[in-house]
């Protein structure tokens, strides 16, 4: 049923009644609405606190490097090795000289894997690296060294893109390392400007490792 208002506008009788009970000049207010909960993209990743880097910082290395490097979230680059098992020989001295690096023993053939997403770089032998590998991550600020060999990937390229985990070479004793001690030497470098951008100030790596080495399938 309707009935109609002094202005002759039609109403439904319920209506007059709440327009009369909110008073002359009163309307009722529209439903209340609730606000959508902020939700974060399913792809937001919240990391731990970055460890405490071991050591002194090289010149050229700040804080914010470390930050980076920590989202990287590194694997360790060869098979079957896992962060704990890890020594932290970057200050060991090499002769006159601070190793600056990781030694990562595995008996010789073992898988090198890639430490972290990104492309090669530069690709092949030198006297003292023997069979060497530089990598760049993703975001072109960090160069991985992989040094000492015994062979290649086959098919690896300068210029190839490449996963965490993906196949680079094999652990050897190529160059100046020791015939009977195979074994990785993995350096971290924050990117140099410049053309000799493989050789910037050195990081330790040591306790920014989080997944265990494990090749690709």
């Amino acid at each position: 049923m309707t009935r109609r208002d002094a202005r002759g506008w039609a109403f439904p009788a319920f209506a007059l009644v709440l327009l009369a009970a909110c008073g002359p000049g009163l309307r009722p207010l529209p439903p209340a609405t609730v606000p959508s909960p902020v939700s974060r993209p399913a792809n937001t990743v919240v990391l731990p606190n970055r460890p405490a880097s071991p050591g002194v910082l090289s010149a050229g290395v700040s804080e914010v490097d470390l930050d980076a490097l920590w989202t990287r979230q590194l694997m360790v680059p060869v098979s079957g090795v896992e962060p704990a098992q890890l020594r932290d020989d970057y200050e060991a001295r090499r002769g006159t000289r601070a190793h600056l690096a990781l030694d990562m023993p595995a008996p010789k053939g073992t898988a090198v894997v890639a430490a972290d997403d990104g492309r090669i770089g530069r690709l092949g032998a030198t006297p003292a690296g023997g069979n060497i590998i530089y990598a760049l991550d993703s975001d072109d600020r960090f160069v991985y060294y992989y040094a000492h060999l015994d062979r290649h990937a086959r098919g690896l390229s300068v210029g190839d893109r490449v996963r965490k985990g993906d196949l680079l070479g094999y652990v050897g004793t190529t160059g100046n390392a020791p015939s009977n001690t195979p074994h990785l030497h993995f350096q971290v470098m924050r990117k140099a400007a410049g053309s000799a951008w493989w050789d910037g100030p050195p990081i330790n790596p040591w306790a920014f490792f989080v997944y265990s080495g494990a090749p690709n399938r």
